[in-house]
């Protein structure tokens, strides 16, 4: 008699945002804005060694709060719709990450992974072959802050369109009036440059920015790479990493990916309970971010 694994069960259950969730990820937000906070003091004193601390803890911040965006983005953080909007738009601001914009493509991601359609929002193409040059391209990836500045102004000039299929006219609305947001947002920097400033907007902004495009990047690329990116099955085209509660609490449940992707509506916090089912079911789980790494090196070295 042919015996049959059994599927699993809490992997794919939907649940809805409940009270407690909503004051985990209000915590978050608290201690990013401490940290936050602390990143900028340390940035501004006059000791080089706090000063770059101030600028590595900023960068690691800015990174952070994509990833609680990442939550707003699929309405897990509130119980109900409209304070996702209001938080996830100022998290995005400093990365130039537009909330809406990353909505659309991340949940067309989320319909179409595994297939020609797939189009996430962070543009390292996890199908193309993998190179050191792929890879530094993806690391460094300034060219999209470019392309942000460019639509801010096409936005400005009433000649943003969508690319990659239809939007509906509220969201495209929606787009538009939060690219002109962080337009006013470039303004008020450019302003203060120029009126003196120049040293706070470096140490405050621009530097951390800089750092932060590779910090992310590191933080998304584990996600799909390396799995099956012609499967439609979140098993086998996922990955998840258990990592530590640091690894879990910085990239805000994203190591976790396969449970994220299995059910996309949970709130990211009751994830780590689900952990135990990808480990017996899913191809591809690793235990550290170390080990994903070395991996990663090794076979890019062949």
């Amino acid at each position: 008699m042919t015996h049959v694994a059994p599927s699993p069960t809490l992997l794919f259950a939907r649940t809805r945002t409940g009270a407690r969730d909503e004051r985990i990820f209000l915590a978050k937000l608290a201690l990013l804005a401490a940290l936050t906070t602390l990143g900028a003091t340390l940035a501004l004193r006059p000791e080089p060694p706090a000063a770059v601390i101030g600028v590595v803890l900023l960068a690691a911040m800015y990174t952070h709060a994509v990833e609680l965006q990442h939550q707003s983005l699929h309405h897990s953080a509130f119980r109900r719709a409209w304070p996702h909007r209001l938080v996830g738009v100022p998290l995005g601001l400093p990365m130039l990450v537009v909330y809406t914009h990353y909505r659309v493509r991340h949940l067309q991601h989320h319909r179409y992974l595994g297939t020609a359609q797939d189009s996430e929002f962070f543009g390292f193409d996890t199908r193309e072959p993998l190179t050191k040059g792929a890879l530094l391209r993806g690391l460094f990836d300034y060219r999209r802050l470019a392309v942000v500045v460019r639509d801010v102004a096409r936005a400005a000039t009433g000649r943003w369109r969508y690319e990659l299929g239809d939007i509906s006219p509220k969201l495209r609305r929606r787009v538009i009036t939060e690219h002109l947001v962080l337009g006013a947002v470039l303004a008020l920097v450019g302003v203060l440059t120029a009126a003196g400033y120049h040293q706070e907007v470096l140490l405050l902004w621009l530097l951390p920015l800089l750092l932060a495009v590779p910090m992310h990047f590191l933080v998304e690329l584990p996600e799909h790479i390396l799995c099956d990116t012609d499967s439609t099955d979140v098993l086998r085209n996922t990955r998840s990493i258990h990592g530590s509660w640091f690894s879990t609490w910085f990239t805000n449940g994203n190591n976790l990916h396969i449970e994220h992707h299995a059910a996309m509506s949970v709130p990211i916090n009751r994830l780590p309970t689900r952990h135990a089912e990808t480990v017996l079911y899913a191809a591809h789980v690793e235990r550290t971010y170390p080990d994903f790494y070395r991996t990663l090196w090794q076979t890019v070295r062949r």
